[in-house]
């Protein structure tokens, strides 16, 4: 286990400055939405402010964080680790989804340290754990790479949140002994359908429509990843506006659009996510175990609390988790989407609080 600190080569920022200068813009029909994609001349502005954004600047600011790096299960992990001044605080294990990093968590870290020793993984190919270099890499596997982690840095006893794949983790964490409660922004299995659906109910109206407009308008990035995730690195990888706008499709579309996730915020992640390769590395866990991300999983005694955001890309139902979680706490919050932790971090940090400090 050894101290990490971020130090991108001038070399790469100056490759990135270049491709961003060369790019060959594609037309675009008059009057296309987001519907087809990041409209031009958003994605053309965004490109501007990445390429004028201070990269060193972000470098100094990430690695004002304590920062580590070790090897697990054959692969390097990286994690932040801020540990509470208060030395009886609980450890609390943050996991992020994609397309985010440990990052995403930024805003979060200085008041939940207060209350709590923070452990934040960079997911295995995922930002500086880098590009994973077998198959196999699965939300089970992780969390036994995540479990491992927490041994060795003494938490014998701890609590976890998650959201999007990091959701998926978490509840897997739940199983396990060591694990006290969780905390999730997402149960994906606990959806209704049209025919399972109390259609006189508002909440399962919206997890109705939300289900059907990511199926049927919103699933092509899924699509690509869960069954050709290699085309989709040669492109995002070669490419840094492809890599962009894959991002902020994302968070455009599942973000609050009131708030949104922050300018800074989105160029910090495009530029981890192009300086460390892991745009295949990242869609691989579409196809791989893909199953484990909505399954009805065996039933958890672990205490469950649900923070269900109004913009997100799904709407949980409380009953249908209850089929197979130990539901203690269920909030519909007032405002924010899918990428809570970075539109609306006062809401997060409340919700985890009042979840975990009992």
């Amino acid at each position: 286990m050894k101290p990490f600190e971020i130090t991108i080569p001038r070399s790469e920022i100056d490759d990135l400055h270049r491709r961003l200068d060369h790019t060959r813009w594609p037309g675009s029909p008059a009057g296309a939405s987001w519907a087809q994609g990041t409209p031009l001349a958003h994605l053309r502005e965004l490109a501007g402010h990445w390429r004028d954004f201070d990269w060193r600047k972000a470098e100094r600011r990430l690695n004002e964080l304590p920062q580590f790096i070790t090897e697990i299960d054959g692969a390097t992990l990286h994690f932040l680790h801020v540990r509470s001044p208060r030395r009886d605080a609980e450890p609390l294990l943050l996991t992020h989804g994609w397309p985010g990093t440990c990052f995403a968590f930024e805003e979060v870290l200085e008041p939940l340290s207060r209350d709590f020793h923070l452990v934040v993984p960079s997911v295995p190919g995922f930002g500086f754990s880098g590009p994973t270099e077998e198959l196999g890499w699965t939300i089970p596997r992780v969390a036994g790479v995540v479990a491992e982690l927490m041994r060795r840095l003494g938490y014998d006893r701890y609590v976890a949140h998650g959201y999007d794949l990091g959701a998926a983790l978490t509840r897997h964490l739940g199983m396990r002994d060591e694990v006290r409660a969780i905390h999730v922004n997402q149960i994906f299995s606990a959806g209704v359908t049209a025919e399972t659906a109390d259609m006189d109910v508002e909440a399962e109206r919206r997890s109705v429509e939300k289900a059907h407009r990511y199926e049927f308008e919103q699933f092509g990035y899924a699509s690509m990843q869960s069954t050709r995730p290699q085309s989709v690195a040669y492109a995002l990888t070669d490419s840094p506006v492809a890599q962009l706008e894959w991002i902020e499709w994302a968070f455009h579309t599942w973000s609050d659009p009131e708030i949104g996730v922050p300018l800074d915020a989105l160029l910090t992640d495009a530029s981890i996510f192009w300086f460390t390769r892991t745009a295949g590395s990242s869609a691989r866990y579409y196809q791989e175990g893909d199953e484990t991300w909505g399954e009805l999983e065996p039933e958890s005694p672990t205490p469950t609390s649900v923070a269900v955001f109004p913009h997100d890309l799904a709407v949980p139902i409380r009953r249908m988790a209850e089929r197979n979680h130990n539901i203690v706490r269920w909030t519909e919050m007032p405002s924010g989407g899918h990428f809570a932790a970075m539109e609306v971090p006062e809401l997060v940090v409340g919700d985890l609080r009042e979840s975990f400090l009992r």
